[in-house]
C-alpha cells in the first residue's frame, strides 16, 4: 500500500496574510512540513493541494522528489469550506489510481515544528493495525474548568502535584492518519476505533495569529533549528557502538556454542561514505569480541576500542580526539542504552536508533533515527550528514 501525505493550503488567510508561505525561521512555512515528510521513508508521496499561483511557485522552487501540486477547486478554499471537503475533492480526483488500503494522511502546515521521526512512528504505530485512525496530541498538564464552576480534569479537594498528575490530551492539529476507504465512506479524518500519538508538549502551538508566530520562532530554534545545524558541522571523527547499533542487539549461538552477531550491509557502505569523506571512524563497545574486530577489520574502519564500559567510554573518544587532535564538537557518536549517556552528552553530534532505551532518548537536542540498530541506522545518519570533513 502507499502512503500519501496530503497538505491544504490556501491563499486566503485573513490573520496573517499569504502565512503558509511566509519567512519563518529562515525558509517558507510550508518547507519545514515538506522537508520532514521528504526524509520520512515510510511516505511515498506528498501532495501540497492550494488554489494560489504564488504558493504554487515556492513550493516547486523547493524541489524535493515526493512533493507535487495539486489545484484544489475555489469553492474548496473560501474561509467556509472544511478540510474534509478538499480532502474528499482529491480523492474523487485520484479514484482511479489509488486503492482504498493506500494510507492518507493529512498533515497541517501551521504546525511547523513536526518532525520526521513523528510522522515515522506514527505511521508504524498505526501499520500494528490497532487503530481505524489516528491523530497527533500532547499531554497537557494544566487544570480545565467548565463555565458552571465545576472542573474538567481534576478534583480541586484533591489537588495533585504536577508530577503525579497525567494531564490531558489535546489534539495539536498536526497530522491525522486514516485509509483512502475510511476517509472516503465517513466523509471526515477520523473514523472508527482512533488512536493517539503523543507528541513532545512544546508542538502544541499552531500559527493562527502573530503572537503564535513569535512563540513558534523561538521553539523552532530551541527544537528543530538546533538538531538542523548539528547536521551541518565539521565531522571530523565518526563513533559507533556496536550491540544495538551496529547489530539488532540480539545474541545468537551455534550449536558449537559460537557466539552470533547479525550486521546490517548497508552499514558497511555507510563507513564507506565515512572513509571516502576523509572522515575518521571508530567503535566504541563494551563487548570483547573476535566477531566486532573481524566486522571493523572488513569494514576498513580505521579504531576499534572493546571493553568500555560507562565512563569508559567517555575516556577512549578523549583519547581518540586527543591523539587525532580533533574537538569532540566535531565528533559524531551513536548509541542506545545507558552505558552510552555520557558519551552521547559530550560529543558535537549525538545520535540514537529507533530501539534505543528512553533515557537516551530523552537527550536533549539526540538525533532520534526512525530505523532500528542491525536495520541501517547508521547508514540513516551518514546520509542526512552534511559532510564536510577537514580533509576533503
Amino acid at each position: 500500500m502507499a502512503v500519501i501525505a496530503f497538505i491544504p493550503i490556501r491563499g486566503g488567510s485573513k490573520s496573517i496574510p499569504l502565512k503558509n508561505i511566509k519567512n519563518f525561521c529562515g525558509y517558507p512555512l510550508i518547507y519545514w512540513n515538506l522537508l520532514a515528510l521528504e526524509q520520512s521513508p515510510e511516505i511515498d508521496e506528498v501532495i501540497v493541494a492550494t488554489d494560489y499561483d504564488e504558493i504554487e511557485s515556492v513550493v516547486e522552487s523547493i524541489k524535493f522528489s515526493k512533493v507535487s501540486i495539486y489545484r484544489r477547486l475555489w469553492e474548496n478554499a473560501t474561509d467556509t469550506a472544511s478540510t474534509e471537503s478538499v480532502m474528499l475533492e482529491y480523492l474523487d480526483w485520484r479514484s482511479g489510481d489509488l486503492k482504498e488500503s493506500d494510507i492518507f494522511m493529512l498533515v497541517q502546515a501551521t504546525s511547523p515544528l513536526t518532525q520526521s521521526i513523528h510522522f515515522s512512528e506514527a505511521l508504524k504505530m498505526y501499520g500494528q493495525g490497532a487503530f481505524d485512525s489516528i491523530l497527533s496530541c500532547v499531554r497537557i498538564k494544566r487544570f480545565y474548568w467548565h463555565r458552571d464552576g465545576t472542573p474538567v480534569n481534576y478534583d480541586y479537594m484533591n489537588r495533585p502535584l504536577r508530577q503525579n498528575f497525567d494531564g490531558i490530551m489535546m489534539e495539536n492539529g498536526a497530522f491525522y492518519i486514516n485509509t483512502v476507504a475510511n476517509v472516503r465512506k465517513g466523509g471526515n479524518r477520523l473514523s472508527g476505533k482512533i488512536g493517539i500519538y503523543e507528541m513532545p508538549e512544546y508542538t502544541s502551538i499552531e500559527l493562527d495569529n502573530q503572537d503564535d508566530w513569535l512563540l513558534a520562532e523561538n521553539l523552532m530554534y530551541k527544537y528543530v533549528c538546533t538538531a538542523e545545524s548539528k547536521l551541518r558541522r565539521k565531522v571530523r571523527l565518526f563513533i559507533s557502538d556496536v550491540d544495538g547499533v551496529l547489530t539488532d542487539g540480539s545474541m545468537y549461538y551455534s550449536e558449537k556454542g559460537d557466539e552470533l552477531k547479525r550486521f546490517h550491509t548497508y552499514d558497511g557502505m555507510a563507513f564507506k561514505i565515512l572513509r571516502e569523506a576523509g572522515i575518521k571512524t571508530a567503535v566504541i563497545t563494551s563487548e570483547n569480541t573476535r566477531i566486532v574486530e573481524n566486522r571493523a577489520k572488513k569494514l576498513k574502519i580505521d579504531f576499534v576500542v572493546q571493553g568500555s564500559t560507562h565512563g569508559g567510554k567517555v575516556e577512549a573518544a578523549r583519547e581518540l580526539c586527543e591523539k587525532l587532535n580533533i574537538p569532540m564538537e566535531e565528533t559524531v557518536y551513536v548509541g542506545d542504552d545507558i552505558n552510552c549517556y555520557e558519551l552521547l552528552n559530550e560529543v558535537g553530534i549525538a545520535a540514537c536508533p529507533d530501539n534505543a532505551v528512553q533515557k537516551i532518548k530523552l537527550i536533549p537536542g539526540i538525533i532520534r533515527l526512525s530505523r532500528k540498530g542491525g536495520e541501517g541506522a547508521v547508514r540513516e545518519l551518514v546520509d542526512s550528514l552534511r559532510l564536510n570533513s577537514g580533509e576533503s
